[in-house]
């Protein structure tokens, strides 16, 4: 397996999962509706779980274009390979948001409530104020990528980082962390793919009343997880030197 296919595997598993337990909760007539934040927290952790511990070994697991972005802004990862990573999560990220609204679908239609099926697919603000939304996406994603530094086990002399099937556990428990602490003004993107992909998926799939894609929404779960992973790379450099 490729690490673009590893990638794009261990992706799409973490919004099989993620966008799964949102959709259980959310929609009209599952046995897990209305269930509460505290079961999607947990779905989303193991989603990581799963997520690494399929890719890990192959491509060191990122999931994440910000967490891409902060180890090659550390020099623990190949530029070159920077465009790949980020294709295979957006790729993974909109093709498993697809195969949850196919597992769905009759709840889908039975559900009238626009912003409860937009959750399901990507994320939006408990209260919008641009600035705050930004800065909550940005802390999130630094309380993430700062950590993953060193649980992966970067160094900036070139080498690889990998997070590997035994970090898996760490990591998960780590969003879980951010999900619980973290994750109730905005929904905890603190990863660009998993909101695009997922979003452009929303748009794309004819949903009966799905409402709006909030496209205007749709920068903050980009800018905010990129500024944080690069104040954690410039952190961990800086720690490092």
């Amino acid at each position: 397996m490729t690490p673009f296919l590893a990638e794009l595997l261990g992706t799409f598993l973490l919004i099989l999962f993620g966008g799964g337990v949102v959709a259980n909760v959310n929609l009209k007539e599952t046995y897990a509706h209305q269930s509460g934040w505290i079961v999607i927290v947990f779905g989303w952790a193991i989603g990581v779980f799963v997520g690494v511990f399929v890719a890990g070994s192959i491509s060191g697991a990122h999931l994440n274009p910000a967490v891409t972005l902060g180890l090659a802004l550390a020099g623990s990862f190949a530029w070159s390979m920077v465009p790949i990573y980020l294709l295979a999560q957006l790729l993974g990220a909109f093709l498993g948001a697809v195969l949850v609204w196919i597992h769905f679908k009759p709840h889908f239609h039975k559900t009238d409530d626009a912003a409860a099926i937009k959750a399901v697919f990507c994320t939006a603000p408990a209260i919008k104020h641009s600035f705050q939304n930004v800065l909550s996406e940005t802390i999130g994603t630094f309380a993430l990528v700062f950590p993953v530094f060193y649980i992966s086990g970067a160094t900036i002399d070139g080498q690889s980082a990998s997070l590997g099937a035994l970090d898996a556990l760490p990591v998960a428990l780590l969003v879980l962390g951010i999900g619980l602490s973290l994750g109730g003004t905005t929904g905890y993107a603190i990863n660009p793919a998993r909101d695009l992909g997922p979003r452009i998926a929303h748009a794309l799939l004819p949903i009966k009343n799905k409402g709006t894609n909030d496209w205007k929404y749709a920068w903050t779960p980009i800018v905010g997880p990129f500024l944080g992973a690069s104040l954690a790379a410039m952190l961990f450099l800086f720690l490092q030197s």
